[in-house]
């Protein structure tokens, strides 16, 4: 049965993390300048990994009625959506998880848009709900290519949450712990690039549902020792199956790559389902979007701004299509499964040709799957099923 040994140590890394929040601290969109905020000391919690929470628990459902009473549609982030119905329901799954009554008390809210608007609607409704101050930085969107005057723009809107961090904490802002911050945060995220790049073996010892349980500390321990120390752990361990030819299949019948978002309460269903297909889910967009090639120490407001705005989500049609054909090549994929999330539009890559695009330039066969991150009520299990097994018929 296949195993990751490192769970155990996953595990115990997340209690600590939670259980560890003490003032300040910091909310933070998860694609967000999360170094620069533990450079001042703050603890950095991250709503999106609520959100995902919810989710994977399954009570999105019954919390997203209260934000939709509250005037915020359905149609909208279901992250967003079971957040705020999680607060005002008074409920959390914090409490179950890590013994926690909600999530800690913040001293300051700061988001990127790099990733969707929805973000700065959802952080302002908790800076007014909590009267915490609330930064924003807003890059250009939809890029072709990352040019020195975007990073320019971004690195100056780096710099002006300096003054605000400078005030809250009462600590002087110090370049030298940022750049070693960014440096433990450079050295984690390589390491998480080889551990994804491990799958590109055949039979690959980690799949894409192995990666969005493992994915947790790049999230929100970025820019510290443990979360470097954690991938080195797991690095070992999967090169050693790698070595030894295990992997989450013993034979591979077809190689899938999954694009945007995790369906987070089905993980476990889906997963067993391409398992009894022998189909392996070896690399997604989603986990790939914890790697920044551009951290650099040296320069660490430049490197910052062009890291945290060249990521795929904010790139153009164009660009997204490229990268993903590289992946295909990289990773010996088969088909791409393209999870068109009603809720996520800005995470969803299948409404203006892509997958035409990407099998004309690939050869690489797709399939589009409808469902959603949070709110099943947009998935029908029984009619995806059916839809992937027809499709891993079709590829093998």
């Amino acid at each position: 049965m296949h195993t990751i040994e490192a769970t155990t140590e996953l595990k115990r890394l997340m209690t600590a993390y939670f259980q560890g929040m003490r003032a300040p601290v910091a909310w933070c969109t998860s694609v967000g300048p999360a170094e620069l905020l533990r450079s001042f000391g703050f603890e950095v919690y991250f709503p999106e990994n609520h959100g995902a929470l919810l989710g994977a628990t399954r009570t999105s459902g019954d919390l997203i009625p209260a934000a939709v009473k509250a005037g915020y549609s359905g149609d909208i982030c279901s992250y967003l959506t079971s957040d705020i119905g999680a607060h005002l329901s008074g409920t959390t799954p914090l409490k179950k998880q890590y013994g926690l009554d909600g999530p800690p008390r913040p001293d300051l809210i700061v988001y990127n848009t790099n990733q969707c608007r929805e973000v700065q609607d959802w952080f302002t409704y908790f800076a007014k709900e909590h009267q915490a101050p609330v930064f924003g930085i807003t890059p250009p969107r939809y890029l072709d290519q990352v040019t020195g005057v975007h990073v320019q723009d971004v690195a100056k809107q780096f710099e002006a949450l300096v003054p605000v961090c400078e005030q809250i904490t009462g600590t002087r802002f110090d370049i030298d712990r940022f750049r070693e911050t960014l440096r433990l945060s450079r050295e984690a995220t390589e390491l998480w690039k080889s551990v994804l790049a491990t799958a590109s073996n055949s039979p690959a010892p980690i799949n894409f549902f192995d990666a969005t349980i493992h994915m947790g500390p790049i999230v929100v321990l970025r820019g510290t020792q443990e979360a470097k120390d954690y991938y080195a752990l797991l690095l070992k361990e999967l090169q050693g199956k790698v070595a030894r030819g295990e992997g989450v299949l013993t034979k591979e019948a077809c190689r899938i790559y999954w694009d945007g978002m995790p369906i987070w309460g089905k993980l476990r269903t889906l997963s067993d389902l391409f398992a009894k297909n022998r189909a392996a889910v070896v690399a997604s967009t989603y986990c790939n979007s914890w790697v920044f090639d551009a951290f650099d120490e040296r320069d660490p407001f430049a490197s910052s701004a062009l890291a945290y705005t060249e990521i795929f989500i904010n790139r153009s049609e164009r660009a997204k299509t490229e990268i993903l054909g590289r992946m295909v090549k990289d990773f010996r994929i088969d088909g791409v499964i393209f999870h068109d999330a009603k809720t996520c539009f800005n995470n969803s890559n299948a409404r203006f040709g892509m997958p035409q695009r990407l099998k004309e330039q690939s050869g690489v066969e797709t399939l589009v799957l409808e469902g959603d991150l949070c709110d099943l009520r947009f998935y029908s299990e029984g009619q995806s099923h059916t839809k992937i097994e027809a499709f891993i018929e079709q590829l093998t």
